[in-house]
């Protein structure tokens, strides 16, 4: 156990670095400089030579690329991401302001997901009906087919613009979170209802359910306590997978809605080239990826010991 721990935090560890690494490369080989985009150069506005020299030795940006990367990865592992170029805010002090909101509407689309999804599985798993069955499975991949913008739109219409039943735009509280939350749901539903379904359906047929049976245990019952257990490791692993493309759904979500946010901010950052900004976001991210997934490794073990199990013998057959 105490391996299989440690080899899951180093992978992670692992992960976090590739992604810092990966976002610092690919956003200095964008085009443009974000010194002349702060400073309105780039739109033709004359501007000081020596105030822009001094914004770049202030941020860095006159040192080679490997002293910057080295300066920024050191930064970051102590907490200091940096300031904005834009605004001059610390990157966390921004972070901080559009964090709330963007987690009220994440957790909340989260939670949607993994209820309907699971609920849908349960629910076609367990009837005996042909054609309930059938209409209860093909309900997911047509969530999974629709896009996010689409289905934002869809329901503006619908339920703010005809039935008038939430605000529109820009809405707080529980009227404003809804239709955003169910955006960001369906998707995520649609893929846990898909496997966890079809992991339910295989664990059905081990042997230890109709041994179940044997002891006079409902259907209900088995289904619950014996099977969906097992049958819930790979729902959770694509739950955690998909924790990362809700932060990034996030983003077309909450423009859509004109919600503040991490969107928002990544929206604004990204139109002016703030780079410390738009790393931060996708620091942020990967780490909020890491982070659960690595949760979802730990809990492994917890749903079942095999995991375990299998791990060992794996590393006593390489010894």
């Amino acid at each position: 156990m105490g391996r299989y721990v440690i080899g899951r935090v180093l992978q992670a560890v692992g992960v976090l670095w590739a992604a810092f690494t990966l976002s610092f490369a690919g956003l200095y080989l964008l085009p443009g400089d974000p010194v002349d985009m702060a400073t309105n150069a780039a739109t033709g506005t004359p501007v000081d030579a020596a105030a822009a020299a001094e914004m770049r030795a202030r941020y860095g940006l006159d040192q080679p690329l490997w002293t910057q990367y080295w300066a920024a990865l050191t930064h970051a592992v102590r907490g200091d991401l940096g300031r904005s170029i834009s605004s001059g805010q610390t990157v966390t002090a921004a972070l901080g302001e559009a964090l709330p909101s963007t987690l009220v509407l994440a957790g909340a689309g989260l939670l949607l997901a993994v209820i309907a999804g699971a609920g849908l599985a349960l629910a076609a798993a367990y009837t005996r009906r042909p054609w309930l069955r059938g209409l209860l499975t093909a309900i997911p991949p047509v969530g999974a087919s629709l896009p996010g913008f689409w289905v934002g739109l869809i329901l503006l219409q619908v339920f703010s613009f005809r039935l008038k039943l939430v605000p529109a735009f820009g809405g707080t509280g529980f009227a404003g979170t809804v239709l955003p939350a169910v955006t960001v749901a369906i998707p995520v539903a649609a893929v846990v209802a898909q496997v966890l379904y079809a992991s339910l359906v295989s664990t059905w047929r081990q042997p230890f359910v109709e041994v179940a049976f044997a002891k006079g245990a409902s259907r209900w019952w088995v289904q619950l306590r014996h099977v969906l257990r097992p049958a819930a490791a790979p729902a959770l692993t694509v739950a955690g997978l998909w924790t990362g493309s809700v932060l990034a759904g996030v983003v077309v979500t909450e423009t859509v809605f004109s919600r503040p946010g991490i969107g928002r901010l990544a929206q604004e950052s990204v139109l002016h080239e703030d780079i410390p900004v738009v790393q931060g976001i996708v620091v942020f991210a990967a780490l909020v990826f890491v982070v659960v997934n690595l949760l979802v490794d730990l809990a492994y073990p917890l749903l079942d010991p095999r995991v375990v199990q299998a791990n060992s013998r794996k590393e006593r057959a390489h010894a």
